[in-house]
């Protein structure tokens, strides 16, 4: 008879995560959510767009001054797409979510009047590191609803997969671009950023990847430091973990402030893409898990139309037209104030930007200019072809 010795395997893990709270959220164009939430004891909902691309958690300056919020000089920095600045500080301050109190978080203080213009919504903040860190955050696209847990095990949903991501505050993954030549880099987990995929010129121009058949158009975006031109493509292929898309619109940017670090990084992965997945986002883990929801096989925004349109006091305006674009040719001009496309006339930036995004549309757009009603006719452009 055979006699074994039995001895208890011993495994230390955590404790489960424990749900705290759920809440929803406003998704605008290109995917940026936006978080209703409020501050110590004010009782105004404040508007925060939630941001794995920020380093900590801001103010809006105007929100700052509007609620007389104690501000402090430091020599601290940000840096963003369009520029670098010395921001102040705010401290000691309670962030407010539904089911959820935050205390003696230390706010940064930034100009957010370019973003407010863009999506026509008053942008008081970006919530980034600073929350992220401290919980495992679930984000469902398809219900537009936010779950928050404690850290801990968590036991993910099948269907999906589960990236490793590196940190230096921010997240990055590998991509492959596959387009004249097959290429790879690591780029910025950014689900506060309203496109697809951004590259570095110096990655592009490194890399040699781009087919220089393609097409490029001249657009631009806005971000810290205010409005940047750059270029926009279409690649052939873009993959990250297993998942491939066909035909991916990017963007390409002069780096001129070193947001990439480049060559340690190549560009930023965006929420025009991510928002494809619902997300579970794990800090404390240092894990991202991704799993295909009903968007997953949306086509991608290929419109094109060279107008800067933004809400200014109240009035959509046209403030910046590309030369040579389909809103130049149209005969925009700079100033002119959009009352109505395609007989909308509800005055709705994100109503209006939406129908501004079905490329090769021929749209009516009813513009005041010196007093007078003017109807143009706005061919958009699909940078497909």
């Amino acid at each position: 008879m055979l006699c074994f010795k039995s001895e208890a395997q011993e495994e230390f893990v955590p404790a489960p995560a424990k749900y705290i709270t759920k809440f929803p959220f406003v998704q605008l164009t290109g995917g940026v959510i936006i978080l209703k939430a409020q501050i110590d004891d004010i009782k105004d909902s404040m508007n925060f767009i939630l941001d794995t691309g920020s380093g900590g958690i801001s103010f809006d300056s105007a929100t700052v001054e509007e609620f007389k919020f104690k501000r402090e000089k430091s020599d601290r920095s940000v840096r963003g797409i369009a520029g670098m600045k010395n921001v102040d500080f705010t401290y000691k301050h309670s962030l407010i979510l539904p089911g959820l109190k935050i205390d003696n978080l230390d706010f940064h203080i930034n100009d957010y009047e370019i973003l407010t213009s863009d999506y026509g919504v008053k942008i008081d903040g970006i919530i980034g590191f600073s929350f992220l860190r401290r919980y495992i955050i679930k984000i469902d696209y398809d219900k537009l609803m936010i779950e928050v847990y404690s850290p801990g095990s968590y036991k993910y949903p099948r269907g999906g997969f589960l990236i490793h991501p590196g940190f230096n505050a921010l997240p990055y993954y590998s991509a492959r671009i596959k387009d004249e030549r097959s290429v790879s880099g690591k780029f910025i987990f950014d689900i506060g950023a309203g496109l697809c995929f951004l590259f570095s010129q110096d990655y592009v121009d490194d890399s040699l990847f781009l087919n220089k058949k393609h097409k490029i158009y001249l657009t631009q975006a806005e971000g810290i430091g205010g409005k940047k031109t750059m270029n926009t493509t279409v690649v052939n292929e873009i993959q990250f973990g297993p998942y491939r898309f066909k035909k991916v619109p990017v963007h390409i940017f002069n780096d001129e402030f070193n947001v990439t670090s480049y060559p340690f990084l190549g560009g930023l992965i965006g929420n025009d893409l991510l928002r494809r997945f619902n997300l579970i986002i794990n800090y404390p883990e240092q894990v991202i898990h991704l799993k295909p929801n009903t968007h997953f096989l949306e086509t991608f925004d290929y419109s094109y139309t060279g107008l800067g349109i933004y809400l200014i006091n109240g009035d959509i305006k046209i403030i910046d037209i590309i030369s040579g674009s389909p809103g130049d040719k149209a005969g925009f001009k700079k100033g002119d104030t959009i009352l109505a496309i395609d007989n909308n006339f509800t005055r709705s930036i994100q109503a209006y930007k939406t129908v501004l995004q079905m490329p090769g549309a021929k749209v009516k757009v009813l513009v005041l200019r010196d007093n007078q009603p003017i109807l143009l006719t706005l061919i958009i452009k699909n940078i497909m072809k």
